[in-house]
């Protein structure tokens, strides 16, 4: 996947594709990467069968994974069309194409005084997501740009005006002294909580172990933050619907040395969401490769 969008995202081919784009009515784009997505899950060689064979095995085969998987693709070719050559509008569209639900869950949160933690997976165009949450907050997220294929996506945020500190390239320390720096001025600090490193200690999340961020609830134990739980998805078009829910006061449940066991109350908000909108998550295309550290128990649910 991230060789197809390294070979879409290069100077020379956005240029070709914006002035080919620019023409094309709004909804008969709708329809051309409707076509082009129906073509990737027929043609689209290995990666087609890995994101089938990867939904197949966590969603069960009574899932619509045919149906699924094409929406996947679907869903991915609207969030680089918007990345690539709608991102530049947003300031002038202001927030007309996002519908929040549960928004005054933040804000209640943030009136304690102590920052607010959003914990969301990587669903929906989480890029346009932590854009509308700068605009209203101060806000500071870790990204992964280590990707040069990935960097030029985070690179057209960075000019709107998101800032974000690179988990990849920021030394562990300097990281934590930033974020607990941001929380402490009842800043936003916004992290996605299921990409994956292979140093990262073990978490569970679809009945298996799977490397996952532990920091979320080291943060929250540490300075009694909030964390809220979040995610984003397409309604309809290029309208999105961001969901707060309710604060999770996990200082109240464990002691500051149980942040493992806070942390599988997140990684089971994670695998719920996916389940909810599983055609949004991007990470159908590479899931597999988390699940070598132990071999799934059948007797648990996947």
């Amino acid at each position: 996947m991230y060789r197809w969008i390294g070979w879409l995202t290069r100077p020379e081919r956005v240029r070709l594709l914006g002035r080919i784009l620019v023409w094309i009515p709004r909804p008969f784009l709708l329809t051309l990467f409707s076509l082009v997505a129906h073509l990737f899950a027929r043609f689209g060689g290995s990666i087609r069968h890995r994101v089938k064979e990867n939904m197949s095995a966590i969603l069960g085969t009574q899932a619509p994974v045919k149906h699924l998987h094409r929406q996947y693709f679907y869903q991915v070719c609207l969030t680089l069309y918007e990345l690539l050559f709608v991102s530049s509008h947003l300031p002038k569209w202001g927030h007309k194409h996002f519908c929040p639900t549960g928004e005054e869950h933040l804000q209640s949160a943030l009136q304690l005084g102590k920052g607010a933690i959003i914990y969301a997976p990587h669903v929906g165009n989480f890029f346009f997501a932590y854009w509308y949450l700068s605009q209203r907050y101060p806000c500071l997220a870790v990204v992964t740009a280590q990707s040069e294929e990935l960097r030029p996506l985070y690179l057209i945020m960075q000019e709107l005006g998101c800032e974000g500190v690179d988990y990849d390239e920021t030394p562990p320390l300097k990281l934590l002294k930033q974020l607990r720096r941001q929380l402490a001025q009842n800043g936003v600090v916004f992290l996605l909580g299921d990409f994956s490193r292979p140093a990262f200690p073990t978490g569970r999340m679809f009945g298996r172990k799977t490397p996952l961020p532990r920091g979320a609830a080291a943060l929250a134990l540490d300075g009694k933050v909030p964390v809220i739980p979040f995610y984003c998805r397409r309604l309809r078009g290029f309208t999105h619907q961001l969901v707060f829910s309710a604060p999770l006061l996990l200082h109240e449940q464990y002691r500051k040395d149980q942040a493992a066991e806070a942390m599988e109350q997140l990684y089971s908000f994670l695998e719920e969401t996916v389940r909810k909108v599983p055609e949004e998550w991007l990470y159908w295309f590479n899931v597999d490769e988390r699940w070598t550290t132990e071999e799934h128990n059948p007797g648990e649910v996947s």
